[in-house]
């Protein structure tokens, strides 16, 4: 263990440091391209939660960006939950993390050519969640905007890949947060479908139905699957399909996902009230019992008991 005992841990390329002395090579492709895959999974009550899920997420995101990390699976899942191991100490009761694994296809050797490589660079790393900051979300509803950039087209680089380069999705936030720096953005596709924002999910609740956008359009989210799994087991019918604005507009609820959100109420959308404006709505709160359930972990009242 470090001596730093007071300072988060994380791991790259086989050694365990203090983050201040991790580094990446202002030459590695992650940071000159976006050459680079990502996922992140999250505590709950300190423990980890989904791992194989987003372990084997981050694999598929490799192999589609022929992308060898020098690691197996179980080598991954071993170095995420030593790194998780030697952090813990640091968290206070009812604090959690962001847990994630970072693999870039690597440094180019000076001069080098856009396919020449040294290996792999992969870092994993614990974030603290920023529960303060979203308190209020769970008490007043996320205010979702559409912006005028389109989601990048599964026929130009699939959206199922959880890559390094977000300036897609982060574009369009900007200019959502523009005009209302409380907003989330949430982007079109290219046929004027709902998409996805950053890190998350988008559903909405019709009829007592929920309906999500297609996963050719999406990065299917592990707490998106999660979210669909709930509602089977308490028989609500999900329709993965296009979603339009209209289709929002005229909702009962909505409600994003993303691993640290888990399910989120969506108050408005594009500026008007979601259903009759009380969130979360009823299949949104039975949802959000079910995924606490699974994880063994009131996560909305982790949240609000910030909103002090």
């Amino acid at each position: 263990m470090t001596a730093l005992a007071n300072e988060r841990v994380a791991y790259i390329n086989g050694k365990y440091l203090p983050e201040s002395q991790v580094t990446v090579s202002f030459r590695d492709r992650g940071f000159k391209y976006g050459d680079a895959a990502f996922d992140m999974t999250r505590t709950f009550n300190h423990r980890l939660f989904f791992v194989k899920e987003h372990i084997d997420r981050l694999y598929r995101s490799l192999k589609y960006l022929r992308i060898d990390p020098g690691l197996s699976p179980a080598a991954m899942t071993a170095a995420t939950e030593e790194t998780f191991a030697r952090n813990r100490h640091l968290l206070s009761p009812g604090e959690d993390f962001w847990v994630g694994q970072r693999v870039s296809r690597g440094v180019d050797p000076v001069g080098g050519l856009f396919d020449a490589h040294e290996g792999a660079t992969v870092i994993v790393e614990c974030t603290p969640l920023p529960f303060q900051a979203r308190a209020a979300l769970y008490r007043d509803g996320i205010a979702v905007l559409f912006p005028s950039v389109r989601r990048t087209s599964p026929d130009s680089l699939s959206p199922r890949a959880k890559t390094h380069n977000y300036l897609n999705v982060l574009m369009g936030d900007m200019e959502i947060k523009s005009q209302d720096k409380d907003a989330w953005g949430v982007l079109l596709d290219d046929n004027g479908n709902i998409a996805e924002g950053i890190g998350s999910n988008f559903f909405v609740v019709r009829d007592g139905e929920v309906l999500t956008p297609r996963a050719r359009f999406v990065l299917p989210g592990v707490s998106r699957q999660v979210a669909i799994d709930v509602a089977g087991e308490l028989g609500i019918k999900v329709h993965e399909t296009d979603i339009d604005p209209y289709d929002a507009a005229t909702a009962d609820e909505s409600f994003l996902t993303s691993t640290s959100l888990c399910i989120c109420p969506v108050s408005k959308i594009a500026g008007q009230t979601v259903g009759n404006g009380k969130v979360p709505g009823p299949v949104t709160k039975k949802l959000i019992d079910g995924y606490a359930k699974r994880v063994q972990c009131d996560y909305m009242a982790q949240y609000t008991k910030h909103l002090s």
